[in-house]
């Protein structure tokens, strides 16, 4: 049935407009006048409630097939509809087999159907040896590629080295996907945390941890892959950068022209390193959260575009690995060193983020450029999803800006209810997200409903070699 959204507050790519949203089927068919609607159109006012285009996740984390005890499709998706999120892009990591050949693949779509809430897309895998599994993971419909230059946490999705790198990038190129990097280099870090255990460091200090991943494991690991960049000319995406430090470098490679593009966090532009409590292992996350200063400069990049976009790292698991409660006798809570490097945050992120953008008078508009827009570009999304426009999915989230709560379990819907905001009061709450055009997620009652059986569906992308 063809139907109506109207909002005095509709987000577009050119600003907010007073407008209605028409909606036939699954596509956005117009933005019009409320007055030029014909009057069979049913029209739900939205009154002063914003109305955003949905947003896009381009990094997260969901472990199944294989570790859905950390998280699952089912309940990764219920939270990210809850949060504003219409699509997101799975890591190829954490899950069992990990996603670095076609075969894995398969598999995680096999896991993924029937269960998901909300649309996605799925990254490959770029690890040390799989240069041969690259092409065919690219024209089976891989988004792009994910690589580490660190241990990853995980033990089957190997670290990538230089010599691979240099062997994988001529492919990279060939398949003109992305490849996504974790941008940190061990020697660094390993020599500091040497040091720290030499000198008796205490591990339930937060400091203990900053100074275990220090900014040069991060301006190492940039420098080499703008290199690389350079030399093979693929396209280089560097996921959550922590550090402000590697900015002039970045700038300097955009204004060279080199196909780079760099996203951060919502953790990275709300918290700052001196207001982390020792023990509080919940915002251990790597590289680490850095300090008030580090991060104002982070938001400056992304005010002026260096920085590209937000994408939340959704990385969550048991709460026995985050050592907040124990599971066998004598085991030490609070050691940043034991921890798991991961914070889930897909049901807040959007408030969060609005928290900020509300202090600083940055708009509803730039917000949506980075979690919307622009991650869907990264991810080659664009021509469906991103932003509210004729033509696209009738992907929307009907968002309340001045509203404030605090953050309880009941706000978290992804599988294990721990969270560093807990308790904390943001601003900004979403009362409904539309999927194509259905409702999928609905709290103008004030209790959370999800109104609609699951019927998300993965963007299978086409891919021509070069």
């Amino acid at each position: 049935m063809v139907h109506a959204l109207r909002s005095r507050r509709v987000v577009t790519p050119h600003g907010e407009i007073d407008a209605a949203v028409l909606i036939d089927g699954e596509l956005i068919a117009a933005i019009k006048p409320t007055h030029a609607l014909d009057a069979s159109i049913p029209v739900e006012d939205l009154g002063s409630l914003a109305l955003l285009p949905g947003l896009v996740d381009a990094h997260t984390h969901i472990n199944e097939p294989g570790r859905a005890e950390w998280e699952g499709f089912a309940t990764a998706t219920r939270a990210a509809a809850a949060g504003g999120f219409t699509t997101v892009v799975d890591m190829p990591l954490n899950c069992l087999p990990e996603t670095t050949n076609v075969r894995a693949l398969e598999l995680k779509r096999e896991a993924a159907r029937s269960q998901c809430m909300v649309d996605y897309a799925l990254w490959g895998g770029c690890v040390d040896g799989n240069q041969h599994e690259l092409e065919p993971l690219a024209l089976a419909g891989v988004a792009g590629f994910k690589s580490f230059l660190i241990y990853p946490g995980c033990d089957g999705f190997t670290a990538i080295d230089r010599a691979n790198l240099e062997l994988a990038a001529p492919i990279l190129a060939r398949t003109g996907l992305p490849l996504l990097v974790h941008a940190e280099l061990a020697p660094g870090i390993d020599e500091a945390v040497a040091l720290l255990n030499t000198s008796g460091a205490n591990w339930r200090h937060y400091a203990t941890y900053l100074t275990s991943r220090p900014d040069q494991a991060e301006l190492e690991a940039i420098e080499l892959l703008i290199a690389l960049c350079r030399r093979h000319r693929f396209r280089l995406h560097i996921v959550h950068l922590a550090t402000a430090k590697a900015l002039p470098m970045i700038r300097a490679a955009k204004n060279e022209g080199l196909s780079i593009t760099v996203e951060t966090c919502p953790h990275y532009l709300h918290c700052c390193a001196e207001e982390i409590s020792d023990g509080a292992t919940l915002f251990k996350c790597a590289p680490p959260i850095r300090g008030s200063a580090n991060r104002e400069l982070l938001w400056a990049a992304l005010a002026d575009g260096t920085i590209d976009l937000i994408a939340t790292d959704h990385s969550p698991c048991p709460p026995h690995m985050k050592r907040v409660e124990p599971i066998e006798p004598g085991m030490e809570c609070g050691r940043f060193d034991e921890a798991w490097g991961g914070i889930a945050s897909l049901s807040t992120a959007l408030s969060v983020l609005w928290t900020e953008c509300h202090r600083r008078k940055l708009s509803l508009p730039q917000l949506a450029q980075w979690t919307a827009a622009t991650p869907a570009k990264l991810a080659g999304l664009s021509a469906f999803v991103g932003s509210i426009e004729p033509g696209k999915h009738a992907n929307l989230v009907v968002f309340d800006p001045d509203a404030e709560f605090v953050v309880t379990p009941d706000c978290l819907h992804y599988r294990h209810k721990i969270s560093p905001y807990m308790g904390e009061r943001l601003r900004g709450v979403v009362h409904s997200t539309w999927l194509r055009g259905q409702r999928v997620f609905d709290q103008r009652s004030g209790q959370p409903q999800f109104t609609a059986p699951p019927h998300g569906r993965e963007y299978a992308l086409s891919c021509s070699l070069a």
